[in-house]
């Protein structure tokens, strides 16, 4: 973490800072620029370490995969990405950031990760009453500790993500990983001598499907013209 960030951070636990312009919190942490300071408290809201509210005038600090007493929401480590057709993106262990999302939105808060998908093959996917399409976060359970045919799964192959529906055939010793989708997708199919290079890294639980062009223009417009961020 940058020590700009580390210094926000110590300060949040001392100071109200919602109330205070960015130049008044540059000072305390020895910053000349707004810019900067507004660069930094971007990134730590980014990464889950604090949360803004910029209507309500409040800046919690909160810790990820843990509630806020005061705005209960729960930070979810964002894993990079996986393609919902060819397995063409490289499995990302590091995490990107955080996905902010109320318990009452989770089928299961405890132990889960975020996916962002790319592609269209499982925009036809039944996951909850949701399908899975160019943009959205898939929700992953690593902890499942059984795998049935029909799941849908976040597969690791040849070190590449993906997401699919799973089916074990076991009369001819593979599985197939299908797509759900309104074009036509092929399947995947692995030989069971090639499973040592297949991994099957969660069950898919839930899907947070991304917001539409129209809230993302209101919400810059409530940033932008925010007191907090004068």
């Amino acid at each position: 973490m940058h020590i700009i960030q580390e210094k926000l951070l110590a300060l949040s636990e001392k100071q109200y800072l919602a109330n205070m312009s960015l130049r008044d919190i540059g000072r305390l942490v020895g910053v000349s620029a707004p810019q900067i300071v507004k660069h930094h408290l971007l990134q730590l809201e980014k990464n889950g370490f604090i949360q803004m509210d910029r209507l309500a005038k409040v800046m919690v600090k909160t810790r990820p995969g843990i509630f806020s007493s005061t705005n209960h929401l729960l930070a979810i480590p964002i894993y990079g990405t996986a393609n919902c057709g060819p397995a063409t993106a490289y499995a990302n262990q590091e995490t990107e950031g955080y996905l902010r999302v109320s318990g009452k939105l989770l089928s299961k808060k405890k132990g889960v990760f975020a996916i962002k998908a790319s592609g269209y093959s499982m925009n036809k996917a039944h996951i909850n009453g949701e399908c899975v399409e160019d943009g959205d976060y898939v929700l992953v359970d690593p902890t499942a500790n059984s795998i049935r045919n029909g799941d849908y799964v976040l597969s690791i192959i040849d070190g590449m993500a993906n997401i699919k529906r799973f089916f074990r055939d076991n009369e001819n010793e593979r599985v197939i990983l299908m797509s759900e989708s309104s074009a036509s997708v092929s399947p995947i199919f692995i030989h069971r001598d090639d499973l040592d290079r297949y991994l099957v890294n969660g069950k898919v639980i839930q899907v947070i499907k991304k917001p539409k062009r129209a809230w993302s223009k209101f919400k810059k417009f409530i940033y932008r013209d925010s007191p907090s961020y004068q």
